[in-house]
């Protein structure tokens, strides 16, 4: 189930997705970042480590969207990090009673609706605005606060590893999903969060974004100049050549090109009403 990326960092992905979920080994335990979607994966997860001796000492959540904030009992009762602006995020969107239902809703086309446990979800402790590191026993994580994506979306470097959290970006499989929703200009923080990535490109040599394949020091760059593109062909109003969508996307994969084309329009629209190019 978990598979070792670096000295002290293991993954495991769902079946959803291809979400990674990432422990790093600390002294008294263990960091669990963004831990899972299924009710059985993380069941396993919270063995795997049992059966090692080892203890979830916190968890952190990069950003607020429901796939990243879930928890399993078995996991034990550890703090859960995100940051200031993420654990408000999430506490304004639990404190709708029917949020919950939504997201049930959301992914009955999916079959896993019942596979995954809402009961714990957003339970998130918010560190202090402008916090540099996770505050825990083990490798120095330097967490890259940006706003590209969601609200308080933190990107997370284990320094003494080498290896880039990059959440919901950097993906093989995914495109530069825009918050049009948080954001007056979700294209420039979109770019300025692939600057904050940039400047640690060259420190790391593996990288796991929140869905999709881990990559290599050769990927990181690659991947960034990637987004960027992209980000670029669709504030411009250009076709995108993007291997992720049209004819060349992962079987399976063919709905990202929906994504794209939503976005594409919702920035028409925006232009439209603004009166200024796209």
């Amino acid at each position: 189930m978990l598979r070792q990326v670096a000295d002290g960092v293991l993954i495991h992905q769902s079946e959803f997705l291809q979400s990674n979920a990432i422990v790093v080994q600390g002294r008294a335990g263990v960091l669990l970042i963004d831990p899972g979607v299924q009710d059985h994966e993380m069941a396993c997860l919270a063995n795997d480590l049992a059966h090692s001796g080892q203890t979830v000492v916190a968890g952190f959540s990069t950003h607020p969207h429901w796939d990243h904030l879930l928890w399993h009992a078995q996991l034990g009762a550890a703090p859960r990090y995100g940051t200031a602006r993420c654990a408000a995020t999430v506490r304004d969107q639990l404190s709708d009673p029917g949020a919950k239902a939504r997201i049930t809703a959301h992914l009955a086309p999916t079959g896993i609706a019942e596979q995954v446990p809402l009961d714990l979800l957003g339970l998130i402790t918010a560190l202090p605005a402008e916090t540099a590191q996770i505050p825990w026993d083990g490798p120095q994580v330097r967490i890259i606060e940006h706003q590209a994506h969601a609200p308080g979306h933190a990107a997370l470097f284990i320094e003494e590893r080498g290896v880039l959290v990059a959440g919901d970006m950097l993906s093989d499989v995914l495109i530069p999903m825009l918050d049009f929703n948080g954001t007056a200009d979700p294209i420039e923080d979109y770019l300025a969060a692939l600057r904050l990535l940039e400047g640690v490109a060259g420190d790391a040599d593996v990288l796991v974004p929140g869905h999709g394949s881990v990559g290599g020091a050769d990927q990181v760059r690659a991947r960034i100049d990637q987004d960027r593109a992209y980000v670029h062909a669709l504030r411009e109003g250009h076709v995108a050549s993007d291997p992720r969508i049209g004819p060349s996307a992962k079987p399976g994969w063919e709905w990202v090109s929906d994504v794209h084309n939503g976005q594409a329009q919702r920035l028409a629209g925006r232009s439209e009403r603004d009166g200024t190019p796209v």
